[in-house]
């Protein structure tokens, strides 16, 4: 509800003028202070939470029920109504409310209705998650969700026994990451929609959700929804990250950071796909815990020059097959006496000898530290011939 409180505050004080936000059966949900044109009806409804039958019919019969865009409906002096511009809250082509103003004194202007459609979706999106929020108020468990990612315990206690989540069920996290290259307003908002809209269709998973500046995380219990889903209910692109499974809900947090780290790591590699599991990660897993770190020096020419990425796809094939020419130029359908002169080249320019193991090592761990921050891009998953 403070969420509902704050928007409607915001959107009053942009249009300076008052509002009076109901729900599909118009009950008052919320309101502005009330500093501008005042009916009866409008008293009323702030000291009932409710509007009368009677002009419920009236406004009925005036299409508020049928509305997909805003209304401008009449006065009734002998039901005490004065004009109104009516905004219909609908997710998903479902009616959810209406925002209400009172349209005289003056009347609204053609740019303030639209601004106040504008705000219509961010209102539609906060009723929805009331409307899931299984007996335990919207912030309350948003709330309640911010801890548990934060590690606090007595946070899965208060989701438990609002039930939100069974008590004897293990916890997934995942992590939606928006290719976005800046994240805003509009797009918390689409992450948000398309969270909303899966938690419907998993219900039977009791989905819990939350939407960052730049990510957003799903929670559910038994098996771990297919990443493919995620991607589908997402109305902007992009990549999923999978944490492991967590045997209670009060550890969902370790889950959370993993699938934090697999999201950012497919992000930055090319060739992991749209989405990666925390478990499956491989050396991925070690390279994101560590500070920057240098890279082998030899590589540092070769990264800044784009006529060295055959070579350095190569390299990385070749270490990534344990140093199998066998292997490598199956993959790289690459004929050996080329392999031999490729892996020779890199010798030279890098000043390294490949049957160090040491140098290996740390040729290796360069190339996925260099992939990791963006210096590195090859063209697929095991290099180009």
């Amino acid at each position: 509800m403070a969420d509902l409180q704050r928007t409607v505050d915001e959107l009053a004080a942009r249009l300076d003028r008052p509002l009076l936000l109901e729900d599909r059966v118009q009950r008052v949900v919320a309101y502005s202070e009330q500093n501008g044109a005042m009916d009866d009806i409008r008293r009323d409804s702030i000291l009932r939470r409710h509007t009368t039958p009677e002009v419920r019919q009236w406004l009925r019969a005036a299409g508020i029920h049928r509305a997909a865009a805003p209304l401008r409906t009449p006065g009734a002096p002998h039901l005490g109504l004065l004009p109104r511009v009516c905004v219909p809250v609908r997710h998903a082509d479902g009616l959810l409310g209406f925002l209400w103003f009172i349209d005289a004194e003056p009347a609204m202007s053609d740019a303030q209705v639209a601004e106040a459609e504008a705000a219509a979706p961010a209102l539609a999106l906060t009723l929805f998650h009331e409307s899931l929020a299984s007996g335990l108020a919207s912030h309350r468990e948003l709330e309640a969700v911010t801890g548990l990612l934060l590690g606090e315990r007595d946070a899965a206690r208060q989701l438990i026994e609002a039930g939100a989540f069974p008590q004897a069920q293990p916890v997934t996290v995942q992590v939606a990451r928006p290719l976005a290259p800046e994240p805003d307003e509009a797009l918390r908002l689409a992450l948000e929609q398309g969270l909303l809209a899966l938690r419907q269709r998993l219900s039977g998973h009791h989905p819990l959700h939350l939407v960052r500046y730049d990510h957003a995380v799903l929670l559910t219990a038994g098996a771990p929804v297919s990443p493919d889903e995620l991607h589908a209910a997402m109305p902007v692109p992009v990549v999923v990250g999978v944490g492991r499974s967590r045997p209670e809900l009060a550890a969902a947090a370790g889950s959370y950071q993993e699938a934090r780290h697999a999201a950012e790591v497919t992000a930055r590699v090319r060739g992991l796909g749209r989405s990666a599991e925390w478990a499956r990660l491989g050396v991925y897993r070690m390279l994101t815990q560590l500070p920057d770190q240098p890279l082998h020096p030899g590589l540092e020419g070769l990264l800044g020059d784009a006529q060295y990425l055959p070579l350095l796809e190569t390299l990385e094939t070749y270490l990534d097959l344990a140093g199998s020419v066998v292997a490598t130029s199956r993959v790289l359908r690459l004929h050996r006496t080329s392999l031999y002169y490729r892996l020779q080249r890199v010798e030279e320019l890098a000043r390294t000898d490949l049957k160090d193991g040491g140098e290996r090592l740390a040729l290796h761990l360069s190339l996925k530290l260099a992939r990791l921050s963006g210096r590195y891009l090859p063209r697929d998953s095991h290099g180009s011939s």
